[in-house]
């Protein structure tokens, strides 16, 4: 049974390995056979495929080709055209070359006939001035002959006739471009000046700065000296102030340049007085006291000054300078009133004219600034004044109106000049200022002896305390023309050798004068 079995698997077996070997070898022809004739289709479709591409860029290429020909041809008919059209050009330009070259030839041609003219001229006129030399040198001669002058004597002669003629005319026209001016210009000046005037209502005359002390009897004069000297020896040297004792009954004198000196030295003697106790230790207490109470009440004058004329914004230090113009005087005016005065006048002016009324204001409070300390420092008190407010930061238009006031440095600016006219105001009106009678008299002949040191004056008249001068003039020496040359020449030896409160008005009078006698 097993002997079968294994046998017959045997025999399978060897039937199976060849029929396994022909059947894998016929599966393989047929499936190599298929290949082929794929292959072979493959093949026919791609040659098909191919062919038909072929044919594609052909055609594609021919097309191309024939484009690019056609831009070629219309390529070169556009450059053939340009190229026609330029020579044509060229051809018209050698054309008008040519012409133009003819033009220039028949020009030189021209040019060289005028030369020979010209030059045939000038020989002509350099004749003819050769012979105008001679005859202009035999006539100065023949006139020197004649008028019996030479030629410098009489070119002389003749610029003193121009040189007169001119300034008759000159003066001519500058008093008639005056009087025109004025027309204009005095009416509203004179509007402007009246209504600032009126407006402002300021003390009639400014307080002053007493030096004199009242003592209640004689017997207090003695206490003051004290024994030996002492007393008033210690209120001096506390105070830098002279006492003045003399025969004047119940007063003491206080003598000093610097005004806030004998301020303090008048203080601390009326508290000694009411006091009662005179004495050296005593003295030199009260003097500190009032040194202090002196400063405080300087600030506070100064800080109520800006603020009655609406200026803020100016430096601690200017307002203290301010403050100290308050014990300061000019021909009797209280400077520190009189600055108030000239802010008040010069914003006025400043509101009537347009222009900035703080600044105005700014200016004229700040403007104799100088005054406060110009016991110290050397030099005029605006130019002081000026470097002052520099120094604490003022702008440079304020500056140029404090250094111009007075002229120092001429007014370049309206609110210079609006300063300077407001100073003028206030210093100029009655009953602000006033001057010792000595002086005031020297200052009148002065003013008169000044005006007839001027050839053709017969007289001359300080009038109006010393405001006006009117001159008399010789008619038959001095003309209308000259009257008002030597108007303008009196006013400017005025301003150059005499010092003046305010302005001085000079009238130059020219009449003439014809007597008859019936008889």
């Amino acid at each position: 049974m097993e002997f079968s079995t294994i046998f017959m698997g045997i025999v399978g077996i060897g039937l199976g390995v060849p029929a396994g070997y022909y059947l894998d070898k016929w599966i393989s022809q047929k499936t190599l056979n298929e290949a082929r004739t794929l292959a072979d289709r493959i093949l026919d479709e791609a040659r098909k495929e191919a062919s038909a591409h072929k044919k594609e860029v052909v055609v594609a290429a021919q097309d191309e080709l024939f484009r690019q020909k056609q831009e070629l041809e219309k390529e070169f008919r556009d450059k053939t055209q340009s190229l026609e059209e330029k020579e044509e050009q060229v051809h018209k330009r050698r054309e008008r070359l040519e012409e133009k070259q003819e033009l220039i030839v028949q020009k030189e041609s021209e040019m060289l006939a005028s030369e020979k003219r010209l030059t045939a001229k000038e020989r002509e006129l350099a004749d003819k001035a050769e012979e105008l030399t001679r005859l202009a040198d035999e006539h100065d001669k023949r006139l020197q002959e004649i008028s019996g002058l030479t030629m410098e004597e009489a070119k002389k002669r003749l610029m003193d006739e121009i040189e007169s003629k001119t300034r008759h005319e000159a003066a001519r026209m500058v008093r008639q471009i005056e009087m025109e001016a004025k027309e204009t210009a005095d009416k509203s000046g004179k509007k402007i000046l009246a209504l600032a005037i009126q407006r402002y209502a300021g003390d009639f005359v400014g307080e002053q700065t007493v030096t004199a002390v009242t003592l209640p009897s004689e017997e207090m004069k003695g206490r003051i000296i004290g024994r030996e000297g002492r007393n008033i020896r210690a209120l001096e040297a506390a105070t830098g102030v002279d006492l003045i004792i003399d025969d004047t009954p119940e007063t003491v004198i206080l003598s000093a340049f610097s005004p806030l000196k004998r301020q303090i030295a008048k203080m601390a003697l009326e508290r000694l007085i009411t006091d009662g106790r005179i004495h050296p230790a005593r003295i030199e207490d009260i003097v500190k006291k009032c040194e202090q109470e002196l400063d405080v009440k300087i600030r506070e004058i100064g800080e109520q000054a800006t603020f009655d004329c609406g200026v803020h914004g100016i430096h601690p230090e200017l307002v203290r300078l301010l403050g100290q113009l308050q014990y300061r005087t000019s021909y009797s005016q209280n400077v520190l009133q009189h600055s108030l005065e000239v802010a008040s006048l010069a914003g006025i002016m400043a509101a009537e004219l347009g222009v900035d009324i703080k600044r105005a204001k700014r200016a004229g409070l700040l403007h104799d600034l100088g005054k406060a300390v110009d016991h110290e420092i050397e030099g005029p008190h605006a130019v002081i004044g000026a470097d002052l407010a520099k120094k604490f930061g003022e702008s440079g238009d304020i500056l140029h109106a404090i250094m111009a006031h007075h002229e120092d440095v001429p007014p370049k600016s309206i609110l210079a000049t609006l300063v300077q006219a407001a100073d003028s105001l206030s210093g100029a009106r009655p009953g602000a200022r006033k001057e010792l009678l000595e002086s005031y008299v020297k200052r009148l002949e002065e003013l008169e002896n000044l005006a007839l040191d001027f050839d053709g004056v017969s007289k001359a008249y300080a009038i109006q305390a010393g405001r006006e001068v009117r001159v008399m003039v010789d008619s038959e020496n001095v003309d209308d023309d000259k009257t008002f040359l030597l108007c303008k020449d009196i006013a400017k030896r005025i301003e150059e050798n005499l010092t003046y409160p305010g302005q001085i008005r000079v009238t130059v009078i020219r009449e003439r004068r014809a007597v008859g006698i019936a008889k």
